[in-house]
């Protein structure tokens, strides 16, 4: 019994050292998440990196539609940035 606490203890501390959290916020609060997720799984995390596409090309990854791409248009003017043509 005392040796499958010790092991608990012991995997517990292994989990929580391998748990890694992702900690880019880029458009969260902008966009629903399934949008979001599509973004990073293009590695767009970032104005600059999101500008290299069309709006065709955004439109076409999984997530986005009207809503998300209307949100994101209206906030990438708010910062000055837009689509390549």
């Amino acid at each position: 019994m005392i040796n499958l606490l010790i092991m608990a203890k012991c995997l517990g501390s292994i989990c929580a050292v391998n748990h890694v959290v992702k900690s880019n916020n880029f458009l969260c609060g902008i966009i629903a998440v399934p949008a979001r997720r599509s973004l990073e799984r293009e590695k767009i995390d970032s104005f600059e990196k999101l500008s290299d596409y069309s709006e065709e090309e955004i439109m076409q990854l999984h997530g986005f539609g009207k809503n998300a791409m209307e949100k994101l248009k209206n906030h990438m003017k708010e910062h000055q940035v837009s689509f390549k043509n």
